[in-house]
Parts: structure tokens; sequence; C-alpha cells
């Protein structure tokens, strides 16, 4: 197993690259992918066991969903880790209430709210006069 390269090299790395040196990502993922995928195993197993998304995939929407090609100042490794944890929590989330709106008709056609005035009518019901049962027998 490859050795965790120190917190402060990262820290290093991350500032570089937000400070817009690009040449410093592909070593600034080298280093952080590992971790990252194993922070979205740890996610993972909790999920169900037919999951569609992979840990890979997680990872990368991760990414996407953050960067979305804006800068953005981090601490330290520990905030980018923190930050990319998180994202990929409400990833999952979001994709359970995805599958979850599917299963409840999430692909249906909405039909719009109507009032309740607009669906209900009034009818007159006339009932016949009252008869005592001395009469009715």
């Amino acid at each position: 197993m490859a050795e965790q390269p120190p917190a402060g090299e990262i820290t290093r790395l991350l500032a570089e690259w937000t400070e817009g040196r690009r040449e410093r990502a592909p070593e600034l993922w080298s280093m952080v992918y590992r971790e990252l995928r194993q922070i979205a195993g740890a996610y993972m197993r909790n999920e169900r066991p037919d999951h569609t998304l992979q840990t890979t995939a997680l990872v990368n929407e991760a990414y996407v969903r953050i960067f979305q090609g804006k800068p953005f100042r981090w601490e330290n490794r520990k905030h980018f880790l923190c930050t990319m944890a998180q994202m990929m929590r409400r990833i999952l989330v979001d994709h359970a209430r995805e599958n979850r709106a599917q299963k409840r008709g999430g692909e249906c056609e909405k039909l719009a709210r109507r009032r309740r005035s607009d669906h209900i009518r009034w009818v007159a019901i006339h009932f016949p006069t009252p008869v005592s049962r001395s009469t009715a027998l």
C-alpha cells in the first residue's frame, strides 16, 4: 500500500491549483483520488446492494458539482476532503430521492392542482315530506 502524502503537500498543491496553476491538477489528483475513493466506498457500503452508482462515479460527480469551472480557495486538505465528502452524501441523497420519485410515478405526467371548489358541484336534494308511522303502515 502506498504511503499517504503529507497534509502540507496537498494543501500547497490545492493553493497553487486554485491560484491558476492548472498543471498542478494531475499531481494533486494522484494524491487525493485514492482517499476520495475510500470515502466514497464507505458511503456506498451503507447503501442498498443493487445501487446503480459506483464509487468512481460518485467521486467524479462530486468533482463536477463542486468545481464547475469556478475557482475556490481551500483552507487546507481537511477542508477539501470534508467538502468532497459532504457533496458525495448530497449526491446519494439526490439519487435516492429520484429513485423514490420514479417508484411513486415520477415518470407520469403531473396534473395541475385545482381548487377544491372547482370540482364540487352542489346538487339540491329534495326529500319527500315526512310521513307519520301510522300513515305509512
